[in-house]
């Protein structure tokens, strides 16, 4: 299949804030700095100087929604590692 020219970069987010983040060549890596990040901004961490776990296992509304979402991402791609199909369909997550 012709690539027509265009350069490949490996896997692409639509979120262009994690397409920023350079890979380390670590497996979910990129997804792993963007959830440390979405955590240490969050009310929680910052305003209440609690730990992220504690954070996370809260659920009281101090952490943003998109971190919930980049841990589900980070934990389907870090399961995908261990699964034995993936090696057929190809890792979820930061490629």
């Amino acid at each position: 299949m012709a690539s027509h020219g265009i350069p490949q970069k490996g896997y692409q987010f639509d979120d262009d804030e994690l397409n920023q983040i350079k890979s380390s060549g670590i497996s979910c890596d990129r997804l792993r700095q963007a959830l440390k990040k979405c955590m240490k901004e969050s009310a929680c961490v910052q305003e209440q100087a609690r730990s992220a776990k504690d954070c996370i296992n809260a659920h009281d509304g101090s952490v943003p929604d998109k971190c919930f979402a980049l841990l589900t991402n980070f934990t389907d791609c870090k399961k995908s590692l261990v699964d034995m199909r993936s090696r057929f369909r190809g890792r979820k997550g930061d490629i």
